[in-house]
């Protein structure tokens, strides 16, 4: 019985490398503090974005309707604080 061959560097392609790579580059700028950061703030960014459009409709809802927005916003079952 032949003994099992073992993995080398000259077994894989220059492109397994570079995929290899670029999962441990992602995997330790996930552990980075500062990249944790920025992808916070980014991401608070598009839900600030995303709540100012939000509130935006629902005031032309209330305007159309010649009622307050706090009135849309519980009839869509939002809290004041939402």
């Amino acid at each position: 019985m032949p003994p099992p061959q073992q993995a080398t560097s000259s077994t894989t392609t220059p492109a397994s490398d570079e995929q290899i790579q670029t999962q441990k580059d992602k995997k330790l700028s996930r552990n980075d503090p500062s990249t944790t950061v920025k992808r916070h703030i980014r991401l608070l960014h598009e839900y600030n974005e995303i709540k100012n459009i939000a509130q935006g409709l629902m005031g032309l809802i209330a305007d159309a309707r010649g009622v307050r927005q706090v009135d849309v916003q519980r009839e869509y079952g939002l809290d004041d604080r939402d």
